[in-house]
């Protein structure tokens, strides 16, 4: 019987170059800057953060609220009735609104006796502040929203200057996110289509 030994040979160790030590701190320094700054351009790219500023959006939004806006849902889709969604205000764009969606291009929107109608059918909704106590009454133009603030008595949206170009649609607010008692998501209420 023929017995065979192993033999461990420790490998030789490379030679630590001198100065290595601070030259790979530099170095790590530098990839977790470059990542972090990758990371901020990614986020800002598929997402804003906005501070609500006035009341017109209350009971479901409050001045001082922050909200992560998704700047991607409408480039893989369309505004729906019920979206809270930011955009540029058509008369100034540096200035950014946030109200919900009413009226889709082509819809006939009809305020009248405190009640918002699309295409002759009622709007059925649970989350304004009060009933509009205004009258108006327009066609959607193509490409364009029909926007109002929940609290319809006190918003400058739609009913006062027109629709909202499609173009100056920034996306679709999704959460909020500041003051911590605040967090949750924005429900889109089921309630915000017109009935047959």
């Amino acid at each position: 019987m023929t017995e065979y030994q192993t033999e461990t040979v420790p490998e030789e160790s490379p030679q630590k170059e001198k100065g290595g030590g601070v030259g790979r701190f530099i170095l790590d320094i530098v990839e977790t800057l470059v990542f972090a700054a990758l990371l901020v351009i990614a986020i800002n790219f598929i997402s804003a953060r906005i501070r609500v500023d006035g009341f017109s959006m209350e009971p479901t939004l409050h001045t001082g609220e922050f909200v992560i806006v998704n700047k991607l849902a409408y480039k893989l889709g369309e505004p729906g009735r019920g979206d809270v969604i930011v955009f540029r205000y058509p008369f100034d764009p540096q200035q950014e609104y946030i109200k919900r969606v009413i009226g889709l291009p082509g819809d006939q929107v009809k305020i009248e006796g405190g009640d918002v109608f699309i295409n002759g059918n009622k709007l059925e909704e649970t989350y304004i502040a009060a009933e509009p106590a205004y009258q108006n009454e327009v066609t959607i133009p193509e490409d364009s929203f029909f926007v109002l603030g929940d609290n319809r008595n006190n918003s400058s949206d739609s009913h006062n200057w027109g629709p909202v170009p499609r173009d100056y649609v920034i996306g679709k607010a999704i959460v909020v996110y500041w003051p911590p008692e605040q967090w949750g998501i924005l429900q889109q209420p089921s309630t915000a289509s017109a009935a047959p």
